[in-house]
C-alpha cells in the first residue's frame, strides 16, 4: 500500500458479540430484524474504507430475519437463532456464486457447503460473503476483482489475509462473527493483525463439502470472532461430517452443553468457555474499531468495488 495514501484510524468500540446478541434475541430485548438491517446498515457505510465484503444477500438475509423472529416469537430457541453473520467468499452460499478473490462470471451455487447448512440449521442468518484474496493464497486480502480491503484499525494496513474481509467484518463489529478458511494461516493471520480469535481446528472437525479435501487436506474451515466464547459457540454451530466426508476427527472430549446454556456461555465446564467482552481500549491512540463506522479515504486512496447486488 504505498505511503502516500491517506491513513484513517478508527476509534475505540464494543459491539455486540456473538453470544450476546443470541441472548439478546432469546429474551426479546431485540429482534433479528433490527440486528439483521443494523448490519446491512453497516456493512453499506463502512464499504467505500473498509471493503470487507464481495457480495450481500440483504433482501434474501431480511426475509430470513423476519422469519426467525415468527420462530423466536413462537418460543423456538436455537443457539444462533436470527443473529447475523458472514462467510469468506470461498464458501457456497445457494444462489450466489462463490468467486474465491478472483474475477470472471461464475455460476450461483445450487446448495449451501456443509459448513453453511450447519449455520442456518443453528438459526444463523447470512448477511453476504467476505472478500478473500484470490485462491487464498496471499497474506493480505486485495485483488483485482475487488480492490483493497482494509484494516479497522488502521486503514492504512491490511486485515491478513486470506480471511482478512472476515477479520474486517468482525473487528469493525460489522457483524459479530464469521467464517474464514485456513489452510497455512488465513484465519490466524488475520486475527492476529486485527486483535480477533480465531482458530484453525483439525482436519474433519468443520466439513468442506461439496469437497473432499480442501487444498490437499491442508485447509480447512474456521471462525473468527471477538472473544473466546464467541469463536466456541461458531465452531460448535458449524462443526459436523457430511456423509460424505473422508476424513471424521474422534468426538469432542467435552460434554455437550444444551443450546440455553451454550449460547449465552453460562456454564464454567470445559465445554462452555467463558470469556469477558472485549476490553476498552485503554488509550485515545491505539485505533480500535468503532461502532461509528469509518469515514470515507479521499478518492486517491479508495480503491474498493462496493458489494454485488444482492441475490438469493
Amino acid at each position: 500500500m504505498s505511503s502516500t495514501e491517506a491513513v484513517e484510524t478508527i476509534e475505540p468500540a464494543g459491539p455486540t458479540g456473538l453470544a450476546d446478541s443470541a441472548l439478546e434475541l432469546a429474551e426479546g430485548r431485540t429482534t433479528s430484524t433490527e440486528q439483521v438491517s443494523a448490519a446491512l446498515s453497516r456493512i453499506e457505510a463502512s464499504q467505500s474504507t473498509l471493503n470487507a465484503f464481495r457480495h450481500l444477500r440483504a433482501e434474501a438475509a431480511l426475509a430470513e430475519a423476519a422469519e426467525a423472529d415468527r420462530r423466536l416469537a413462537a418460543g423456538e430457541r436455537l443457539p444462533l437463532l436470527g443473529v447475523p453473520v458472514a462467510v469468506k467468499d470461498d464458501t457456497d452460499v445457494v444462489g450466489m456464486p462463490t468467486y474465491f478473490g478472483c474475477d470472471g462470471d461464475l455460476p450461483a451455487a445450487t446448495a449451501d457447503s456443509e459448513a453453511v447448512r450447519r449455520l442456518r440449521a443453528a438459526g444463523a442468518v447470512i448477511v453476504g460473503k467476505t472478500n478473500s484474496c484470490e485462491l487464498g493464497q496471499w497474506p493480505f486480502t486485495e485483488g483485482p476483482a475487488f480492490g483493497v480491503t482494509r484494516n479497522p484499525w488502521n486503514t492504512g494496513r491490511t486485515p491478513g489475509g486470506s480471511s482478512g474481509g472476515s477479520a474486517a467484518a468482525v473487528a469493525a463489529g460489522l457483524v459479530p462473527a464469521a467464517l474464514g478458511s485456513d489452510g497455512a494461516g488465513s484465519v490466524r493471520i488475520p486475527a492476529a493483525w486485527t486483535h480477533l480469535v480465531g482458530i484453525k481446528p483439525q482436519r474433519g472437525r468443520i466439513s468442506v463439502h461439496p469437497h473432499s479435501d480442501a487444498f490437499q487436506g491442508l485447509t480447512v474451515n474456521g471462525p473468527l470472532a471477538r472473544t473466546v466464547a464467541d469463536a466456541a459457540l461458531l465452531l460448535d454451530a458449524v462443526a459436523g461430517a457430511h456423509p460424505d466426508d473422508p476424513h471424521r476427527p474422534p468426538p469432542s472430549r467435552h460434554r455437550p452443553q444444551p443450546a440455553a446454556t451454550r449460547a449465552d456461555c453460562a456454564s464454567p465446564s470445559p465445554g462452555a468457555p467463558r470469556s469477558p467482552s472485549p476490553a476498552p481500549c485503554p488509550t485515545p491512540t491505539c485505533g480500535g474499531p468503532s461502532p461509528r463506522w469509518p469515514r470515507p479515504l479521499p478518492a486517491s486512496a479508495t480503491t474498493s468495488r462496493r458489494p454485488g447486488p444482492a441475490t438469493g
